[in-house]
């Protein structure tokens, strides 16, 4: 039976930040207190509240009001506006400042903070940066609360909807009511199902136009996450009616149909017919392969302005003494590069890759020509740095991004001032990036790239270097031969026997035993492995444990990073000065994180790697140092975060770590495959040590059938 209860909230026993899950207790007006649970909006200490919901009995902890609605108002007791404002819950008031602004202002706080907020410089402390953090920080609470209570029936977690907020301001509400689908598209950490059940909620129908359309949008983004960069019309016809569970009737056909038509005729989606079958892609999907022709063929079309004497290069490399001696595939590298508007070099360890890049360095500053280097990640951009000796930008920061325009400052308006630019680890580049990067060469511009395409594909959409390759349209170097100092590491003896597929091999005469192979079974044992390594094994090798990852094939399973992370998190940074938790993780000073999504307001990208220097446990954020910079987060903004002493392989691209560790078992069947395992070991630079079952390392060596994906990039380069 449903009832109503009113009261005051006097302290939690639990508060899920993400999730909304809480547990608290609830003074009543006649004194008693009971204990409240579930799932709702974000509440602090000394709110007054009215709740519906119904009475349970917990088998641990007793008779519980489980709340299913709740309408919260501000508090209207001294002691209740201390709680309340002291709870952190407005940025720029804590503990201290709640007190002193009640015993100032008494009852009326709040309106003074709402309607006359000049008035709080006359508390001692505050001046007039925090009046206006507080401003602000009050008003976005009074509408995020407004939003909370209009998304609590649709079943949306309050760090979702916050979200939302944040992307639509005060049009929020007018916004879902229109097309609830467009949260799909356009927020972050929100699928389509999520927006689907809000619009069910809001009475859309099952066959409307807006729920056709936001589900096949919904199949070609899932299709981009996959890698692919097109759909066929059947297979795309069909995850459609598969998402929506539509009918296979006619009229559903036409609706279908109809809806497919009309994001054509819009410009949303594009058509490419290929070998008498037809394929549909994201417009933007569609311009970055179309984009990237366009530039690439203007560079190779016009006119160099390297004024270099080839022959006079040429006899330099091949009677050079000095200890960058190449060999006949470098140095045809570097003529090639010199000679032709754009280069593809590719090799795998030990090849040569950095002595290649640091001659041709030295040719262009002989000749004065300008250049640039270039990375796709800070980690790889850190390493071509250590590698050259010459500074080296991340893309992002080479191409400038500016906030205010959501976009790069360089552009086919604002070209780069360069002759000449280089782009380590260019197998890592989606198409987005790469098209966004060939805008802004100069038509006049050489552009190098170097990658290893036996590695995995890029995280992001495409085959970019891989196509480019494809085509045929661009010179090709590959680096073949492994040098004579690069064979005494069984590192990189085992990465190219792995690239063959062959078994690794554990000792070889007068190799540094650098590679190592700990056979067991069990995942549950990997746990004790992993504290036998990081507190004995690396000080041997001298390697700090902060040097040290761990590379594994997921991230769910006893062996998967989520697992491995919090399992390391109590082995190596036990005790913290301050701690945080959200969503199940308690973040802790000190710890190894990384970045999950692209953040251009932060300037922080997927895959950057940091550690948290300060947790500010008043106004709940935390402060992370990714090396060149120091980034705060608030409470809403951690799901952009994860523990990073573990991270999948695939997120390591770029990377080079002095000790890596890989854990391999037979659960990670559906993700075992050769480049898989050549990845992963590359990675390793001083040791590499794999933990797990021999018969999945053969399965994964076995499997050299790594997805195709499905991308026309060549296609468009071949055509004249």
């Amino acid at each position: 039976m449903e009832e109503t209860l009113k009261g005051t909230i006097n302290r939690f026993f639990f508060q899920d930040l993400e999730g909304g899950y809480v547990v608290f207790v609830l003074d009543l007006a006649n004194n008693n207190t009971v204990t409240v649970k579930g799932t709702l909006p974000p509440l602090q200490a000394g709110q007054e509240v009215e709740l519906m919901g119904n009475w349970v009995l917990d088998p641990k902890y007793g008779r519980q009001f489980n709340a299913q609605f709740c309408k919260s108002s501000f508090p209207t007791s001294i002691t209740g506006l201390k709680n309340f404002l002291g709870s952190g819950l407005i940025k720029g008031i804590g503990k201290v400042y709640a007190d002193k602004l009640v015993n100032k202002f008494g009852k009326h706080v709040l309106a003074i903070i709402e309607k006359e907020p000049e008035k709080l410089q006359e508390v001692e402390g505050i001046g007039a940066k925090r009046v206006q953090v507080i401003s602000q920080a009050w008003q976005e609470h009074r509408d995020i609360a407004e939003i909370m209570v209009f998304l609590q029936e649709k079943h949306i977690s309050p760090a979702l909807a916050t979200r939302i907020y944040k992307q639509y301001k005060h049009n929020t509400i007018p916004y879902m009511l229109q097309n609830p689908y467009r949260v799909a598209e356009e927020v972050w950490g929100i699928g389509f199902k999520t927006a689907d059940e809000i619009a069910q909620k809001l009475g859309f129908d099952k066959e409307c136009a807006q729920r056709i359309t936001a589900g096949i949008l919904f199949a070609l983004h899932t299709a981009n996450q996959q890698g692919h960069l097109y759909c066929t019309v059947t297979d795309l016809k069909k995850s459609v009616h598969t998402l929506l569970e539509l009918s296979e009737s006619e009229e559903v056909a036409l609706r279908l149909k109809r809806e497919l038509h009309t994001l054509y005729d819009q410009g949303k989606i594009k058509l490419v017919s290929h070998e008498n079958e037809h394929y549909l892609a994201t417009a933007a999907a569609y311009n970055a392969e179309k984009g990237i022709t366009r530039c690439i063929k203007n560079l190779l079309e016009h006119q160099s302005q390297l004024t270099i004497n080839i022959d006079a290069v040429y006899k330099k490399l091949y009677t050079q003494t000095d200890s960058l001696c190449l060999n006949e595939q470098q140095i045809q590298g570097v003529l090639t590069t010199l000679q032709r508007k754009v280069t593809v070099i590719t090799g795998g360890p030990g090849t040569g890759k950095t002595t290649l890049i640091k001659k041709l360095i030295h040719t262009l500053e002989q000749e004065k020509v300008r250049y640039k280097l270039a990375a796709p990640t800070g980690r790889a951009a850190k390493r071509i740095t250590e590698g050259t000796g010459r500074n080296a930008a991340t893309i992002h920061r080479l191409l400038e991004f500016e906030p205010i325009t959501r976009s790069f400052k360089h552009n086919e308006h604002n070209a780069l001032s360069l002759d000449f630019l280089i782009v380590d680890e260019a197998s890592m580049i989606d198409v987005f990036l790469a098209h966004s990067l060939l805008k802004a060469l100069p038509r006049h511009a050489h552009l190098l790239l170097i990658g290893d395409i036996d590695q995995l594909p890029s995280v992001g959409a495409g085959n970019f270097l891989n196509d480019c390759i494809a085509s045929e349209v661009i010179a090709c170097i590959r680096l073949t031969e492994v040098f004579r100092q690069a064979q005494d590491s069984l590192i990189i003896v085992n990465a190219h026997r792995a690239n063959r597929g062959e078994f690794p091999t554990l000792f070889l005469p007068g190799a540094r035993q650098d590679f190592v192979f700990i056979k067991d079974s069990d995942p549950a044992h990997l746990i004790t492995h992993l504290k036998s390594i990081f507190f004995s094994t690396l000080s041997k090798h001298r390697i700090k444990q902060d040097d040290c990852v761990v590379l594994t094939p997921m991230n769910r399973g006893t062996a998967g990073t989520q697992t491995i992370n919090h399992q390391l998190q109590a082995l190596l940074n036990p005790q913290a000065s301050e701690q945080l938790n959200f969503g199940g993780t308690c973040y802790k000073t000190g710890d190894r994180v990384m970045q999950i999504r692209n953040n251009y307001d932060k300037f922080v990208f997927n895959g950057d790697v940091g550690t948290v220097t300060e947790i500010n446990t008043e106004d709940r954020s935390l402060s992370v140092n990714f090396g060149e910079k120091t980034v705060e987060y608030d409470t809403n903004e951690l799901s952009e975060l994860v523990l990073a002493y573990a991270i999948t392989i695939h997120k390591s691209q770029g990377s080079e770590y002095p000790a890596v560790i890989i854990p391999l078992y037979v659960q990670h069947f559906t993700l075992l495959q050769r480049n898989l395992i050549y990845t992963a070991i590359t990675r390793a630079r001083t040791i590499c040590i794999i933990i797990g079952e021999s018969r999945a390392l053969a399965m994964a060596l076995h499997n050299n059938k790594s997805t195709q994906r499905v991308t026309f990039l060549r296609n468009f380069l071949k055509e004249k």
